[in-house]
């Protein structure tokens, strides 16, 4: 045993120093994230009293409690400061975690790398100890600095503590859950799919258990990313969660050192799906090939973005009851421009939230090339007759007509909702027109992905996710946050005509498209520029 984690301290610190900006900026960021956002809503609430009726307007409704999970407390003003957050912090921190894990096994074994650290001194399950260790400190990181965040800003300690014990028992779950996907995928995207698919079917069945009617109350213990509402934060406090995502993450382990042990080195347990025997006229052109390998996340993303613009539509009604109270029409004219109809500013405000994971989609696009240039599969596609120029318009026509795409299909899942709920948005005449305009915004997202790809290729994740991650929070917080001007005028959503709130205005949208433009660009010139690789 002993023989076979050899090397496992120094390949931690390895993975500890090639993630030098991914572990800073995810902790910090879920961190932040989680901590102002209950600041501002302990502001907008500062009384139990002030709160009560917010709460049961939109806690009433299913679809809330599906999406954010149940409130632990109503009557304590510090469980409606985490609600919201708690369940996407935990999905957040799955991911995080995911990522890490990935990164270090699956990929690095694809890459080629591991073999070249086998031959050296290094156990056969080192790699593997050392990912999950650097993630599991990661999450638990994470959990620590944001119960300290809570507390610091006033928050009950023993509730705070809750909630970090709540994540903590996700994040160690799907830390656990990864390093079996790495064993069983012989591809890093293959782990994707096997780890975000629990995920998703995951997060479903807790939505189902904890909003369905009829269902047992036991169902959604079975879900860990369940177990972090089941904490039940500023309420009774369960800290003692956080041991299911502990043993799940020590069986898990276990289960992926016994896997690890029967297969061959760059292989999985499940086999690769063969191909069809003739390619097809689609996968000639770059384009059909850069579609080809993203087709099942793009599926993915676009069902995810209907559930989001279902979700908006659904809560509509109930939601402009809670908005009624003027403090909450304060915050939502803060984020949405000036104050017009409640249904209007509601709307502009989630849909600007929401069109950002677009945004996402387009940066994973983008490092999806990238990871094809240091497998060496950009190589051998540039050697034939395709031009750097149509491989690289390859790349960019998926991310941008697929970013078109999920925004359209966020409006149009707000629309089927709402007309079920009594059509109080004002159809689709209103409601795609609102979606649709925030596109600018999101190519120029993509563009700064891009752009770093061209001339900074070693630094594109950390670029794109870190403009990403600026752009949500100066955009959509800067507002509530009283954040200078000059400072959100930086942030391309700022520049984003708040339809149906104001009218549309052409030159926003002229701008927002030519620095998109500018961007793309910029980037497909250093790409042909600089070596492949």
């Amino acid at each position: 045993m002993t023989a076979s984690l050899a090397g496992t301290a120094t390949l931690a610190r390895l993975a500890v120093r090639r993630d030098r900006v991914l572990l800073p900026v995810g902790i910090l960021g879920i961190t932040l994230f989680a901590v102002s956002s209950a600041r501002a809503t302990l502001a907008l609430y500062p009384t139990a009293a002030s709160m009560d009726a917010g709460i049961k307007t939109i806690f009433a409704s299913p679809s809330a409690v599906a999406l954010y999970g149940p409130i632990s407390d109503p009557t304590d003003p510090d469980a409606l400061a985490v609600v919201k957050t708690t369940m996407l912090g935990a999905v957040l921190l799955a991911i995080f975690g995911y990522a890490v894990v990935r990164r270090h096994t699956r990929s690095e074994e694809e890459d080629g790398r591991f073999e070249l650290v086998g031959a050296g001194v290094v156990g056969r399950r080192a790699p593997l100890a050392a990912a999950v260790g650097v993630a599991v400190c990661a999450v638990l990181l994470t959990c620590l600095l944001t119960t300290l965040g809570y507390a610091a800003i006033g928050m009950n300690v023993t509730g705070s503590l809750a909630a970090g014990a709540g994540w903590a028992a996700t994040g160690l779950a799907f830390v656990g859950l990864t390093a079996v996907a790495a064993q069983l995928a012989s591809t890093a995207r293959g782990c994707a799919g096997l780890t975000m698919g629990a995920l998703g079917v995951l997060f479903l069945l807790r939505a189902v258990a904890d909003a369905g009617s009829g269902v047992p109350g036991w169902l959604s213990w079975v879900s860990p990313v369940a177990w972090t509402s089941k904490a039940d934060a500023f309420g009774s406090d369960r800290i003692w969660v956080v041991l299911l995502g502990i043993g799940v993450l020590a069986a898990c382990v276990a289960l992926a050192f016994a896997l690890l042990e029967r297969r061959d080195l760059g292989a999985g347990l499940l086999p690769s799906r063969r191909g069809r025997a003739q390619a097809g006229r689609l996968l000639a052109t770059p384009a059909g090939f850069s579609w080809r390998l993203g087709r099942g996340a793009t599926v993915g993303w676009t069902v995810g973005m209907l559930i989001g613009g279902i979700v908006i539509g659904s809560l509509a009604k109930s939601a402009l009851d809670m908005f009624k109270d003027p403090a909450i029409a304060d915050l939502l004219a803060k984020m949405g421009g000036r104050v017009g109809l409640l249904s209007d500013v509601y709307l502009s405000t989630e849909l600007g939230f929401i069109a950002i994971i677009a945004a996402a989609y387009g940066v994973t696009t983008v490092l999806r090339w990238r990871a094809e240039e240091t497998q060496g599969f950009a190589e051998q596609v540039l050697a034939t007759a395709t031009t750097r120029t149509r491989y690289a318009a390859g790349h960019l026509s998926v991310a941008l007509l697929g970013t078109a795409a999920l925004v359209f299909v966020l409006g149009l899942g707000t629309v089927l909702a709402d007309s079920v709920g009594g059509g109080t948005l004002g159809g689709a005449g209103r409601v795609l027109p609102a979606a649709l305009v925030r596109l600018p915004a999101v190519w120029v997202s993509v563009g700064v992905a891009v752009a770093a790809l061209g001339w900074l290729p070693r630094w594109t994740a950390a670029i794109g996710w870190g403009a990403l991650a600026f752009f949500l929070v100066v955009g959509e917080f800067g507002g509530v946050f009283g954040l200078p001007q000059w400072l959100m005028n930086l942030a391309p959503f700022t520049h984003v005509p708040r339809m149906p709130v104001e009218p549309f205005a052409w030159p926003p949208a002229i701008a927002l498209t030519a620095v998109a433009a500018g961007l793309l660009l910029l980037g497909v010139v250093g790409f042909r520029r600089r070596d492949v690789g």
